[in-house]
């Protein structure tokens, strides 16, 4: 096969930041995708109608004159958020979910969720106005090793709130885990996730062996490689549960590569040339489309794109940074290539 014409997809998890950096990044999802759902862990959070929408304008701004990429915003859940918060976001028609970090799980998440039985009245509020919970399912206790935090999380926190909020939408995003597969697979259909590029191709091998490899740090971190197979066994599996979501998160070299590197791999300059190559080595190409384009908008309630696009069999460098002036993101596997490229 030389070439494959699939729905236009949509990346159901992506960080576009603000300023320079977003202007950087955003051609680079609204080329090959026609929707994103935007996390809102900026500094300040995004926590509020008010916030949500003066981002998306600047997203919009961001963007080429022809572009028709929509981007759909999501709030930052936070101790302080109210019921009257759930109802503005429920009525409104660019905000789409709530987004809940543990406080300290990654970054930009101090002002994140620090009792989740506190937040009870609210997700009782969100199941009942249909306003889906997107969750980083990360424990932060500082005992709990940096590689259990997925399963633990799992174990203490989220099975107990699917009981008790059993119509709550909720996208258990990036997962990490075979036990985080497992426990999407047998929870009911109100219950999704998302799977990165960088989850799917690497297990912690590619951060640590032959020195540190910051670029590959993330948060879920990467696992081990029994955790990394049963990622790709879901993703091509045609389960719907499952569907596209990048975890892009550009950081500026300086902030990656240093004695304290920021969490996040730069993913959306290739990321459908990066589902592509898992999808045709475990030959399932037939089985990319749902997963990029059908299964996420069918979970959101959304309408399916009309529009397509086209990849072709062809073996590429990826570049070494992007960027102009003081900007400069280092992508994932820089300098290395890829086997298939956007049309």
């Amino acid at each position: 096969m030389n070439t494959l014409t699939i729905t236009q997809p949509d990346d159901w998890h992506l960080h576009l930041r603000t300023g320079s950096i977003l202007k950087t990044v955003v051609v680079h999802s609204a080329r090959q995708f026609k929707r994103a759902i935007v996390m809102p862990n900026l500094n300040p959070a995004i926590s509020s109608i008010t916030s949500a929408l003066n981002y998306r304008n600047e997203i919009l701004q961001a963007l080429p004159k022809d572009s028709t990429f929509d981007p759909l915003m999501t709030l930052y859940l936070t101790n302080q958020t109210t019921v009257d918060d759930v109802k503005q976001v429920a009525a409104c028609e660019f905000t789409y979910a709530f987004k809940l970090y543990p406080a300290g799980a990654t970054t930009n998440s101090d002002a994140g969720v620090s009792d989740l039985i506190k937040i009870y009245p609210i997700l009782e509020a969100m199941q009942q106005h249909h306003v889906p919970l997107l969750i980083h399912g990360e424990v932060t206790d500082e005992t709990c090793d940096i590689f259990d935090r997925e399963r633990i999380f799992i174990e203490k926190h989220l099975i107990t709130l699917v009981k008790q909020f059993p119509e709550l939408k909720i996208v258990l995003e990036h997962l990490t885990t075979k036990e985080a597969v497992q426990f999407v697979e047998s929870s009911p259909a109100n219950i999704g996730a998302t799977i990165t590029p960088q989850h799917l191709h690497f297990n912690r091998n590619a951060m640590l062996v032959g020195g540190i490899r910051p670029h590959y740090y993330c948060l879920p971190i990467i696992k081990r490689e029994h955790h990394r197979l049963a990622l790709v066994k879901a993703a091509t599996s045609g389960n719907p549960k499952f569907f596209l979501g990048t975890d892009s998160a550009p950081h500026l070299s300086h902030l990656k590569e240093n004695c304290c590197g920021c969490a996040g791999c730069y993913s959306a300059f290739a990321a459908i040339e990066f589902y592509t190559e898992i999808f045709e080595k475990e030959q399932a190409l037939d089985k990319l489309e749902a997963f990029a384009s059908f299964h996420g908008a069918d979970f959101y309630g959304l309408a399916r794109n009309k529009t397509t696009i086209t990849l072709e069999k062809y073996n590429w460098q990826i570049p070494n940074s992007y960027g102009a002036d003081d900007i400069t993101i280092i992508p994932l596997k820089a300098n290395e290539s890829l086997s298939w490229k956007l049309k």
